[in-house]
């Protein structure tokens, strides 16, 4: 079961990814195109070309975990994306906005403390 902690790294890939790849095409992504270990424990995020699908990869320590999940209707929005960048780090809440359907591209983050 993935638990979704504020202590995991959550990595957005930024490019479409085909659905058809399972636990090994995606942590060869991960490995080759991200530039990641995929038994690091992070959580691994991968949306397909028409933001439809959804994937989450993680490594629970013995074995992959993942979550798939398929839109009815709708679409995930995740921004604009920066081309040059492989992926992005997110943070867990926008992660959840993400699966949810909400849309943060022009959230303001309020200051928090945060231990460094």
């Amino acid at each position: 079961m993935i638990g979704l902690s504020a202590n995991l790294q959550y990595y957005l890939c930024c490019k479409p990814v085909d659905m058809r790849n399972g636990f090994d095409g995606l942590s060869g992504i991960v490995r080759n195109e991200l530039k990641q270990d995929p038994v690091s424990g992070s959580v691994f995020i991968f949306i397909n070309r028409t933001g439809t699908h959804i994937k989450l990869l993680f490594w629970d320590g013995d074995g992959f975990a993942l979550f798939y999940k398929r839109l009815e209707r709708g679409r995930y929005s995740i921004g604009d994306q920066d081309k040059t960048t492989p992926a992005r780090l997110i943070t867990r809440e926008e992660l959840m906005m993400i699966l949810e359907g909400l849309s943060f591209k022009n959230l303001k983050r309020k200051k928090r403390f945060k231990i460094s």
